[in-house]
């Protein structure tokens, strides 16, 4: 048996409140390994690329942007 195939079969006979635990564990792992992650000029230019777009679809959409004061409360 695969290690994907136990630990699918181990989750499966835990009632749901312990798979959510599980679930949450390993989300947190996950989330430690995102961020050890280094920056390096490609991640830089990749997360610019991403804001400049989710900007775009904010003042399509009509949504006003925050002013320095928003932001600041």
């Amino acid at each position: 048996m695969s290690s994907e195939q136990e630990l699918l079969t181990k989750w499966r006979s835990l009632d749901k409140e312990k798979q959510q635990e599980v679930l949450d564990f390993v989300k947190f792992i996950h989330a430690t390994m995102v961020k050890a992650q280094p920056v390096t000029p490609v991640n830089k230019y990749q997360l610019g690329k991403r804001l400049r777009q989710i900007r775009a679809e904010i003042v399509f959409s009509g949504e006003q942007m925050f002013t320095q004061d928003d932001l600041e409360k």
